[in-house]
């Protein structure tokens, strides 16, 4: 068992500044994740030869795997700082923001805008019960539904980098999630011509890092394909007009 925890932190003071790296080493507590060892940290920063520096900054939220702020790049992997767990990782223990966001992330969630990823619902009055879908339907929206927005997928994936606008797997699993539900599906052409347009499905590689990468199990590369699908089915109806 060791006696200390010890951590390489990437860090970055501003979004124009150089990175660089500080070492830290805080006393061994079994059963601690990324997180929690973060939040020690931050009550006596200092660095692991006793220089005095800033809180790390990071963003977490519900610490269950559900909301998907804290993804980060540990030890070179992508994953989320929740769930991992200080004593199954080889220390010291290199963290580093995705280094397909910018220091501020917002790209993902543009990209959610442009393919409409929400129920067109207008209106905060009861509505009634909504539509009834098919329990086969259901199942795989559900499964769907998991996604945590945490950006794991864009970062393993060789197409989203600085000379594509790739929006990446997420995106396109929201497109065969909400243009399969009874309501959303009203919206399911805008959502196919934001797939066919720059940055959708045509520079997606088929390189299947997302589907690994994914914290939630999502089928990924299932969606994809069927948004293949989906956009060509859309484009011949279009030119034939149908």
């Amino acid at each position: 068992m060791p006696s200390s925890i010890r951590l390489r932190v990437r860090r970055q003071d501003t979004p124009g500044s150089s990175p660089y790296w500080e070492d830290y080493e805080i006393p061994y507590r079994p059963r601690e994740n990324v997180i929690s060892v973060l939040m020690e940290i931050a009550k006596d920063p200092k660095t692991r030869d006793g220089k005095r520096t800033s809180p790390v900054v990071y963003d977490r939220a519900c610490l269950e795997e559900v909301c998907g702020s804290c993804a980060m790049r540990i030890n070179g992997a992508a994953r989320m700082a929740c769930t991992a767990l200080i004593d199954a990782l080889d220390q010291p223990i290199e963290l580093e923001p995705l280094a397909k966001f910018p220091i501020v992330r917002g790209s993902m969630f543009e990209s959610l805008k442009r393919v409409k990823a929400w129920v067109p619902i207008d209106g905060t009055y009861d509505l009634g019960p909504g539509p009834r879908m098919a329990e086969r339907e259901r199942a795989v929206a559900y499964e769907l539904s998991k996604c945590i927005t945490c950006g794991n997928c864009l970062e393993v994936c060789p197409q989203v980098n600085d000379r594509s606008n790739f929006m990446g797997a997420a995106p396109i699993s929201q497109v065969a999630l909400f243009n399969r539900h009874p309501t959303g599906s009203m919206l399911a052409a805008e959502r196919l011509e934001a797939l066919m347009g720059e940055g959708g499905l045509d520079e997606c590689g088929n390189a299947q890092n997302c589907v690994r990468a994914c914290p939630k199990s999502i089928p990924l590369t299932t969606s994809i394909a069927e948004m293949f699908r989906a956009t060509t089915v859309h484009g011949f109806r279009k030119l034939f007009g149908t």
